[in-house]
């Protein structure tokens, strides 16, 4: 886990060799300091997600710093998750592991000319089994899912 925060998660890569990969981009009608906040504040990914919960981060502010260890609960599985890359505004990147799987989840942040975002968001996972009851499918599925959430909760 170590080596994937440090060589890849903290220069803003995925694990190309992770069996899993996958990435989805959105437009949202809102600004990116609107925006920013949803994703650099764990306590708010309830806003974007109703099945995240239990969210407890240990930082000075609550949000996003370099290093910060967090838990949180998406649906059943509770994930340990570390913040690799804050770069505010424009990209957050963090890894987490949850039952044996492994992953580097980023985003890349672009305001455009007429006020709105773009978000980019990419995960790679791997771990033991894992290709046994998650897909590339379904990972994208996922951060469909999530994207469609925080556009929704951003432009509220």
């Amino acid at each position: 886990m170590e080596v994937l925060h440090e060589e890849y998660a903290k220069k803003g890569r995925l694990d190309e060799r992770a069996p899993v990969r996958g990435s989805h981009e959105i437009r949202i009608e809102a600004p990116v300091e609107r925006v920013w906040p949803l994703l650099s504040e764990p306590a708010n990914w309830g806003s974007v997600d109703p099945a995240i919960h239990e969210v407890t981060v240990e930082s000075s502010s609550g949000g996003a710093e370099m290093d910060a260890r967090f838990t949180w609960t998406n649906g059943r599985n509770r994930i340990k998750s570390r913040f690799a890359v804050i770069d505010p505004g424009r990209e957050i990147v963090w890894t987490g592991l949850a039952a044996g799987a492994k992953a580097v989840h980023r985003h890349v942040l672009e305001a455009t000319e007429d006020g709105a975002t773009l978000v980019r968001t990419e995960e790679s996972m791997g771990g033991p089994f894992l290709i046994l009851f998650f897909s590339d499918t379904k990972l994208h599925t996922a951060l469909e899912k999530w994207l469609k959430g925080l556009k929704k909760a951003a432009e509220a």
